[in-house]
């Protein structure tokens, strides 16, 4: 078995958060896909600790509530939007409030 190292554990802010009143947005993220906030914090990562993206061999994602726009893997969706190596795959775990927690078990 292949040694496993964790580079970090970092999470992003609620994206999405609740709508004002009609159909006016209500948070100053509520406009950025939840992919797209994903895949800014996996860019900022690389940065923050240095490493090469092609030496990824996995990224394991705690999401909760994978519906809708958070749904169909953003993990590897995030990956890719991120312009991660395609080789670089990723997984999404949902735990509820222990997504994190699972992630990184």
């Amino acid at each position: 078995m292949a040694d496993a190292f964790i580079v970090d554990a970092v999470r992003t802010p609620r994206g999405r958060g609740r709508r004002a009143k009609g159909d006016t947005p209500g948070g100053k993220l509520s406009e950025i896909h939840p992919q797209e906030l994903m895949a800014q914090t996996l860019n900022r990562l690389a940065d923050k600790v240095g490493f090469e993206k092609r030496n990824i061999d996995d990224v394991v994602l705690g999401t909760v509530s994978q519906a809708k726009e958070q749904g169909a893997c953003i993990a590897r969706n995030s990956i890719l939007a991120a312009g991660w190596p395609d080789e670089v795959t990723g997984v999404s775990l949902n735990r509820f409030c222990g997504s994190g927690l699972q992630g990184v078990n």
